[in-house]
């Protein structure tokens, strides 16, 4: 068995995150996306992956190689223009050579589930069931067969959904050659199955566990659940004083200095200073190179990498980009009084609490305040005292 990975799209809906990155790259659990999904495929028996790659594929090359350090196989097929999905798949077409899975690169799935859809025949289509199904692919089956795929509707008929993932064999790449560009102008993979639908030959494999990583917020519930049966580890410094409860895992060059307290799990990466009496909260992934001060509390949130929050700071739910750096004081809000769920950016995030998304080298004076729900661009810069919510552009300067 083969396995393609679509990996070329830049992710608009996770901007600012995605300035500089692929959204595949951005880290879960001090481990890019992609990373967990190809670590799945792997342990469910896959051993030669081709990588569909365009925006930020130089990240993706460096990061991944020839596969080697992960036991496997990788080529790479570059898509020049991101003209859809269908497009995207068209541009492997001379490395798959026989049955393979198709795979988003920008979900969560565990490998048993990709073991046993590759034991199906192909054509087979992984289905999950949600409870917002209008925001993805709707799909109705008869005897297990899907005979219908309606994209985004709103007014759902069922709560399946396309899950992204696919079994295939060569055959797909003569309906891709009959697809033509969609409303949006791009060439959709959910039309070269049209055939596919219209002969019932399409089959449904039911997926009981899938994660898709579309948004920002969606990155803390994925976060948390691959840190959920995680075992902790020290290859750090622990100074005396700290406690730890929970599954906490401590990268190299980190020290922990005294007073603090970490509660599992953790994710600490390499070379970071944590401390002295600093809090830090389950769920919670700090990179590498980042700073964690004295009196800093830090709950289910995703701190990149360089990043220093040091002194007197609360960081709630919340995705903070790299190279960061919080004044003393400055505190970001993730609970409205009313306790409705958060929107960013006129999205519903689903969530009673949810802080900010925060880009790259964004610098806050003292004291700062973030308000809920807030997304603030890649360097951007903020006076002391400075109350900040909605949205904040790149390279603004508040003062």
């Amino acid at each position: 068995m083969e396995c393609v990975v679509l990996a070329a799209g830049e992710g608009k809906r996770m901007r600012p995150l995605t300035a500089k990155r692929p959204k595949v790259m951005l880290p879960l659990a001090n481990l890019p996306m992609m990373e967990h999904l190809v670590i799945a495929a792997r342990d469910a028996g896959i051993a030669r992956f081709t990588f569909v790659v365009g925006y930020g594929e130089r990240e993706i090359r460096q990061h991944f190689g020839d596969g080697s350090a992960l036991g496997i196989t990788i080529s790479y097929s570059p898509q020049r223009h991101q003209s859809g999905t269908a497009d995207a798949l068209n541009a492997a077409r001379n490395n798959v050579s026989g049955p393979f899975i198709l795979l988003n690169g920008d979900m969560i799935v565990k490998s048993d589930e990709i073991r046993s859809i590759c034991s199906r025949q192909p054509p087979c289509m992984g289905v999950y069931t949600t409870d917002h199904p209008e925001d993805y692919g709707v799909v109705l089956e008869d005897a297990g067969k899907i005979v219908s795929l309606e994209e985004k509707s709103k007014n759902p008929k069922s709560n399946r959904i396309n899950a992204g993932i696919y079994l295939f064999d060569p055959g797909i790449f003569t309906f891709i050659d009959t697809v033509r560009p969609s409303l949006r102008g791009e060439l959709e993979l959910t039309d070269a199955l049209a055939e596919y639908i219209r002969k019932r030959e399409l089959s449904a494999y039911h997926l009981s566990y899938w994660l898709d990583v579309g948004h920002p917020w969606d990155m803390l519930d994925a976060n948390a659940a691959l840190m959920g049966d995680m075992t902790g580890f020290n290859k750090g410094t622990i100074e005396d004083g700290v406690t730890i409860k929970g599954p906490v895992a401590i990268d190299e060059g980190s020290v922990i200095r005294s007073g603090t307290y970490i509660e599992g799990p953790c994710c600490i990466g390499k070379d970071c200073r944590i401390g002295p009496h600093a809090y830090i909260r389950g769920a919670t992934s700090i990179g590498d190179e980042c700073h964690i001060g004295h009196c800093t509390e830090i709950k289910n949130s995703i701190i990149m990498e360089k990043t220093k929050i040091p002194h007197f700071n609360y960081i709630g739910d919340s995705v903070i980009g790299s190279g960061c750096n919080f004044g003393a004081g400055t505190k970001i809000a993730n609970l409205r009084h009313d306790h409705a769920t958060i929107r960013v950016a006129g999205n519903d995030t689903r969530r009673k609490k949810f802080g900010a998304v925060i880009g790259d080298n964004v610098r806050f004076g003292i004291n700062c305040s973030v308000n809920v729900g807030t997304v603030i661009g890649s360097n951007a810069k903020f006076s002391p005292s400075t109350y900040i919510e909605g949205q904040i552009g790149e390279n603004s300067f508040i003062r």
